[in-house]
């Protein structure tokens, strides 16, 4: 399947601005259901890269290569896909960076806002926190590895990770996390339960983490430190 779909977006017109129209035909049998659904792999593969392509020109590149009657030579070929790789990086980073903006704005607004709740404390770093429950063991370093329950969700409250819900703790090291939990847990004594609201400075800042965190994005942590595995 992948390399079907190199092979189509290599005979594909890039500059083209045809529309994308609604198909009126209905698979009726195995055969169209097949065809059918690799044409739906091959249009979200040019959903996802943001291809403006002309899908009459992608089905004549299918015939002429079905065919073996291919208008392009393999010089062609490269320098299309040279551009296709340059085109659509240039549209990715385009798109980053205004999601970037845009969380950060967003991020901006919350965290001040939430700066002034009652309980809560910034760091210089930016980080702020909330203490739930204090406990009273030992705090970790920056070089222990702990063993923790926690949730992480969205600004709207949307849960992106919990292990809570897999119910069982997480263990790692706090030199092997994103810079607010570093900070974040070394504030914490073992038995401790904090929130954390961590900018997207001290998360994964402009890259994010595609598919599920922004770029710039804020994230929030309800943190409960259970144990010190090892200093």
């Amino acid at each position: 399947m992948k390399i079907l779909v190199v092979v189509l977006i290599a005979v594909v017109s890039i500059a083209c601005n045809a529309q994308p129209k609604v198909n009126e035909m209905q698979p009726t049998n195995k055969k169209d259901t097949l065809s059918y659904a690799i044409g739906l792999q091959i249009g979200n593969s040019f959903s996802q890269q943001k291809l403006d392509v002309n899908l009459q020109m992608v089905l004549a590149g299918m015939q002429d290569k079905l065919a073996d009657k291919a208008l392009l030579t393999e010089e062609q070929i490269g320098a299309a896909m040279q551009t296709l790789q340059e085109e659509s990086q240039r549209v990715q980073e385009e798109s980053r960076k205004k999601e970037g903006s845009e969380f950060q704005k967003k991020s901006d607004e919350w965290l001040a806002k939430n700066k002034k709740a009652s309980g809560v404390m910034t760091t210089p770093s930016g980080l702020q926190y909330k203490v739930m429950t204090e406990g009273k063991g030992p705090k970790p370093s920056a070089e222990s590895t702990v063993k923790v329950h926690y949730r992480g969700t969205h600004m709207d409250g949307k849960v992106f990770d919990s292990s809570y819900d897999r119910n069982e703790p997480a263990e790692f090291p706090l030199n092997g996390v994103i810079r607010g939990w570093t900070e974040g847990l070394q504030l914490m004594p073992v038995g401790s339960k904090y929130m954390l609201y961590v900018p997207g400075s001290l998360a994964y800042g402009e890259q994010g983490r595609p598919g599920s965190i922004g770029a710039n994005e804020m994230l929030i942590f309800e943190v409960e430190l259970l144990d010190i595995v090892k200093k």
